[in-house]
Protein backbone atom coordinates (compact mmCIF):
# COMPACT_ATOMS: atom_id res chain seq x y z
CA UNK A 1 0.00 0.00 0.00
CA UNK A 2 1.58 3.22 -1.19
CA UNK A 3 0.98 6.33 0.84
CA UNK A 4 0.39 9.50 -1.17
CA UNK A 5 1.16 12.82 0.41
CA UNK A 6 -0.54 16.00 -0.64
CA UNK A 7 1.76 18.80 -1.68
CA UNK A 8 1.72 21.72 0.76
CA UNK A 9 0.60 24.96 -0.97
CA UNK A 10 3.40 27.46 -1.65
CA UNK A 11 1.80 30.22 0.47
CA UNK A 12 1.58 27.87 3.44
CA UNK A 13 5.27 27.02 3.01
CA UNK A 14 6.17 30.72 2.96
CA UNK A 15 4.06 31.47 6.05
CA UNK A 16 5.57 28.45 7.82
CA UNK A 17 8.99 30.04 7.36
CA UNK A 18 8.24 33.75 7.78
CA UNK A 19 5.92 33.71 10.81
CA UNK A 20 8.17 31.79 13.25
CA UNK A 21 11.19 33.73 12.02
CA UNK A 22 9.29 37.01 12.59
CA UNK A 23 8.48 36.03 16.17
CA UNK A 24 12.05 34.87 16.83
CA UNK A 25 13.48 38.07 15.31
CA UNK A 26 11.24 40.14 17.60
CA UNK A 27 12.48 38.30 20.67
CA UNK A 28 16.11 38.49 19.50
CA UNK A 29 15.75 42.24 18.87
CA UNK A 30 14.33 42.82 22.36
CA UNK A 31 17.11 40.80 24.01
CA UNK A 32 19.92 42.29 21.92
CA UNK A 33 18.87 45.92 22.33
CA UNK A 34 18.26 45.45 26.05
CA UNK A 35 22.03 44.99 26.31
CA UNK A 36 23.32 47.20 23.46
CA UNK A 37 22.29 50.76 22.59
CA UNK A 38 21.83 51.15 18.81
CA UNK A 39 23.14 54.74 18.81
CA UNK A 40 26.41 53.64 20.40
CA UNK A 41 26.74 50.72 17.96
CA UNK A 42 26.02 52.93 14.96
CA UNK A 43 28.40 55.64 16.13
CA UNK A 44 31.15 53.07 16.60
CA UNK A 45 30.60 51.79 13.07
CA UNK A 46 30.68 55.28 11.52
CA UNK A 47 26.95 55.85 10.88
CA UNK A 48 26.40 58.99 12.96
CA UNK A 49 23.34 60.21 11.05
CA UNK A 50 21.07 57.21 11.70
CA UNK A 51 18.52 57.55 14.49
CA UNK A 52 17.96 55.09 17.32
CA UNK A 53 14.67 53.96 15.72
CA UNK A 54 16.48 53.26 12.45
CA UNK A 55 19.01 51.21 14.40
CA UNK A 56 16.22 49.14 15.95
CA UNK A 57 14.65 48.64 12.52
CA UNK A 58 17.91 47.61 10.86
CA UNK A 59 18.64 45.23 13.72
CA UNK A 60 15.16 43.69 13.53
CA UNK A 61 15.37 43.09 9.78
CA UNK A 62 18.85 41.60 10.11
CA UNK A 63 17.59 39.21 12.80
CA UNK A 64 14.55 38.41 10.64
CA UNK A 65 16.74 37.62 7.63
CA UNK A 66 18.98 35.41 9.74
CA UNK A 67 16.12 33.47 11.35
CA UNK A 68 14.17 33.19 8.06
CA UNK A 69 17.26 31.69 6.43
CA UNK A 70 17.55 29.21 9.27
CA UNK A 71 13.85 28.24 9.04
CA UNK A 72 14.03 27.91 5.24
CA UNK A 73 17.07 25.64 5.47
CA UNK A 74 15.31 23.52 8.06
CA UNK A 75 12.32 23.10 5.73
CA UNK A 76 14.60 22.30 2.80
CA UNK A 77 16.53 19.62 4.68
CA UNK A 78 13.30 17.94 5.82
CA UNK A 79 12.54 16.84 2.26
CA UNK A 80 13.22 13.18 1.57
CA UNK A 81 16.25 12.57 -0.64
CA UNK A 82 14.22 10.51 -3.14
CA UNK A 83 11.93 13.47 -3.78
CA UNK A 84 14.87 15.80 -4.43
CA UNK A 85 16.61 13.28 -6.70
CA UNK A 86 13.40 12.65 -8.67
CA UNK A 87 12.89 16.39 -9.19
CA UNK A 88 16.47 16.75 -10.45
CA UNK A 89 16.06 13.85 -12.90
CA UNK A 90 12.83 15.35 -14.25
CA UNK A 91 14.47 18.75 -14.78
CA UNK A 92 17.32 17.15 -16.72
CA UNK A 93 20.18 17.88 -14.31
Amino acid sequence: MQETKKEVPRIQQIVAVMWPSFLTAGIATILFFTIFDPEVLLAASGYHTISRTAGYSIGFFCFWLLTASSCALTCYFQKPCERINTAEKKSGS
